[in-house]
């Protein structure tokens, strides 16, 4: 794949016929010998990986020339320094509101509105699942996993997308593809073009910012984009112990802030397996 327009975008630009994981490639070369031919938003991206990782551990896989697999190394800074540790915690979500608006725009245009007028409405609700994949009525479509690189110079934002499978492709049954919802196959170079972009010009506000979540627009943004808040979810905590409740709000950090069934408490969550809960 020859990718045009991304390769527009990003500062360096691989695309591999097929990888273990795109993630354990683009750590290696950006920590390595050659670290600094690795500037920020230097993308490595297959369509073929066969060793592919998510959140919590899990593994993700998908047929040949069905997905992409997309790493991205970020190396933010601020005009006065390097990014303070506590905001870190949210280029996760960022990354997860550019998915989200990446993809939202490829199904718009493939699946216009069921009505006309002022108050059309889209055919397809595409939401932020807290914190950062994304689903499509749903379903999920798209998954992201970062990791700061070993030597704290940058972070690996990892992200599956789904583009091409078909049902019987599908991984689980809470699982789609942008074929299967929009009944088109889509132009890899130009969804991934859409999420470079999306992601290149959030980083580039929330820094603008001096990181501020607020100021910048990003807290607001993910807030409005994530179909977690509002609902009811239970989220599995590490160590094994079982949240259910509600999804209120964002704290300043990131953390969802669920409210106790039970007893009305409001808890921050940093790190979970979040379920939304259908009753």
């Amino acid at each position: 794949m020859e990718f045009p327009s991304s390769r527009g975008i990003g500062a360096r630009f691989e695309y591999l016929a097929e990888a273990g994981s795109t993630n354990d490639v683009l750590v290696t070369r950006a920590t390595g010998p050659d670290a600094s031919g690795w500037p920020d938003l230097s993308v490595i991206v297959t369509d073929n990986q066969t060793s592919g990782r998510g959140r919590l551990g899990r593994s993700w896989s998908a047929p040949s020339g069905k997905a992409l697999a997309i790493s991205v190394l970020l190396r933010p800074r601020l005009a006065d320094g390097a990014l303070p540790a506590n905001r870190f915690g949210w280029i996760p979500l960022l990354a997860g509101a550019a998915m989200t608006r990446a993809v939202r725009s490829v199904v718009a245009a493939a699946t216009p509105p069921t009505t006309a007028g002022e108050d059309e409405a889209p055919r397809h609700e595409v939401t932020l699942k807290w914190p950062n994949d994304v689903l499509i009525d749903g379903y999920k479509v798209s998954g992201i996993l970062t990791e700061l690189l070993p030597d704290l110079s940058g972070v690996c934002v990892g992200a599956g997308l789904n583009l091409a499978l078909d049902e019987h492709d599908l991984p689980t049954l809470t699982s789609t593809s942008l074929l299967l919802v929009t009944g088109v196959a889509p132009d890899p170079d130009a969804v991934l073009a859409a999420y470079l972009t999306e992601l290149r010009d959030l980083t580039g506000v929330f820094l603008a910012a001096g990181a501020d979540p607020v100021a910048s627009g990003l807290h607001a943004e993910v807030s409005a984009l994530c179909g977690t808040l509002g609902a009811p979810v239970r989220v599995e905590l590490p160590g094994g112990h079982d949240l259910v409740g509600t999804a209120v709000a964002l704290d300043a950090d990131g953390r969802l802030i669920v409210e106790d069934q039970a007893t009305g408490e409001p808890t921050a969550v940093a790190a979970g397996d979040v379920t939304h809960l259908r009753y």
